[in-house]
């Protein structure tokens, strides 16, 4: 009668134990696409002013864009 009880108490704490290592694993390449994305590059705004400085595109399409990354 022990050994059932104690089985069934070992698949939960196996289950607890693969959630924390999925969590874990989770959380570490979201923590490292952040580091890419700030140390990496340029915001859409700044991305956006330049194609507007260097001519890609309309006084009109810039304005139109920059309202929509800044809403």
């Amino acid at each position: 009668m022990m050994d059932g009880g104690m089985m069934g108490l070992g698949w939960i704490v196996m289950l607890l134990f693969w959630g924390v290592v999925a969590v874990g694993v989770v959380l570490t390449v979201r923590w490292l696409l952040g580091q890419n994305r700030r140390a990496g590059g340029d915001t859409p705004l700044e991305i956006l002013k330049r194609r507007y400085a260097a001519g890609e595109i309309s006084r009109e399409e810039y304005e139109r864009m920059r309202r929509g990354l800044e809403a």
